[in-house]
């Protein structure tokens, strides 16, 4: 007999772990999505410029990245716990776990402005943090999944997952040997480029539709129309990921390329009703963007280096997190014009489907080449079953 983890549920506790990943997502990346209230805020209160304000930002943004550090000892554990209790269910799980960022960024938003307007926003900032004590009690329903025993001997299912897991399992004591893979090498390419764009917008919306002389709760629900439509897209994209009607991997590059289109766009809107839709245009696709991009990761090294693969993603990743809107504030000062900053977004995303569409390519061809081994395993395990038959029914 030997010791093994147990095959994911796909249900039972699962939900509950689902649930309590809802909570994490709202009271980390939530409050992060509407920071844009913040800008403003700073900017003014200490005289600086742009590109000096958005380092606030982007070194949370890096921090939350960074494994083992502030809000990412949450918000990368929820999403491990939820890749683990899945495998059928993967792709809507993980959507409607991370779509509690979308539901608490439409209560966030006029929340912030209200608690900026009344207790000023140092005084906001303390009554943000109270409320992120409540991470505790997701934390607490995390259970891990307990180890059982199986026979020495496996079942035909059990080799044929073992088979194309060989290798993973041989070397999943270092993370760093998965960027000895071409396709995760690239995809972390993509990372950096697409979370270059992905933070640009919600810091610089708020700015942007001001600076159009908007009144101060009309951005506010800008951006509680934009979590609404990403609720939407997250929902409606791991459900389509789900039906298996196309790879994740090309879904991606579908839903980015788009993504990145609406951003050169959106600063053509010159009242409040063309930047909702832009902005309703622009939830929509990144929620599709963020349902299956993580999910992605296991198609790429295996859910046995899922961990490994998915820590690696967030560390690097805080690279474009980092970069990009400091990157986008200094455009701003230097051009006097919010637009640039989207143009910088759409530029980053358009860039980085480029990486995925190679990812699927290399993915593709090693599934079909691992294949044949696959049957080839299966068949002698089947020649040795009916082998043994004969040998007992002769004795």
């Amino acid at each position: 007999m030997k010791s093994r983890k147990v095959e994911p549920p796909d249900g039972g506790y699962g939900w509950v772990v689902v649930m309590s990943a809802f909570f994490t997502m709202g009271l980390t990346a939530a409050v992060l999505k509407n920071f844009g209230h913040f800008f403003i805020e700073i900017q003014n209160h200490f005289g600086v410029q742009a590109s000096t304000t958005s380092w606030v930002t982007s070194t949370t943004i890096a921090m939350l990245h960074l494994g083992g550090t502030g809000l990412s000892f949450s918000w990368i554990s929820a999403n491990s716990m939820v890749s683990h209790y899945f495998v059928r269910w993967r792709p809507i799980a993980f959507a409607i776990a991370s779509s509690g960022e979308c539901v608490f960024a439409v209560m966030f938003s006029p929340f912030f402005k209200w608690l900026i307007d009344t207790y000023s926003w140092r005084g906001a900032l303390l009554i943000i943090g109270g409320l992120q004590l409540n991470l505790c009690v997701c934390g607490a329903l995390m259970r891990p999944l307990k180890k059982t025993t199986r026979p020495a001997q496996d079942t035909k299912d059990s080799l044929e997952g073992d088979a194309t897991t060989l290798l993973a399992k041989r070397r999943t004591f270092f993370q760093c040997f998965l960027m000895r893979k071409p396709e995760f090498f690239l995809y972390i390419l993509f990372a950096i480029f697409s979370a270059a764009g992905f933070f640009i917008p919600p810091l610089f919306l708020v700015p942007f539709a001001s600076s159009l002389g908007m009144d101060k709760y009309w951005p506010a629900m800008i951006l509680s129309v934009l979590a609404s439509a990403d609720l939407a897209g997250r929902l409606i994209c791991g459900w389509i990921a789900n039906m298996r009607l196309v790879r994740n991997l090309q879904l991606l590059t579908m839903v980015a390329t788009l993504l990145g289109v609406v951003l050169l766009l959106l600063p053509i809107s010159q009242n409040y009703w063309a930047i909702l839709v832009f902005a309703s245009l622009y939830g929509f696709l990144f929620g599709c963007v963020v349902a299956i991009h993580v999910t992605a990761i296991v198609d790429i090294v295996t859910l046995e280096c899922f961990d490994s693969g998915l820590g690696l993603f967030m560390l690097l990743r805080s690279i474009g997190g980092f970069t990009g809107p400091p990157a986008a504030g200094w455009l701003v000062d230097y051009t006097n014009n919010y637009s640039v900053a989207f143009y910088l977004s759409g530029v980053c995303l358009i860039v980085s489907t480029a990486f995925v569409v190679l990812v699927d390519r290399l993915v593709h061809k090693r599934r079909e080449a691992a294949e044949p081994q696959v049957y080839c395993a299966i068949d002698q395990q089947e020649d040795w079953e009916t082998a043994k038959a004969e040998s007992d029914t002769v004795t």
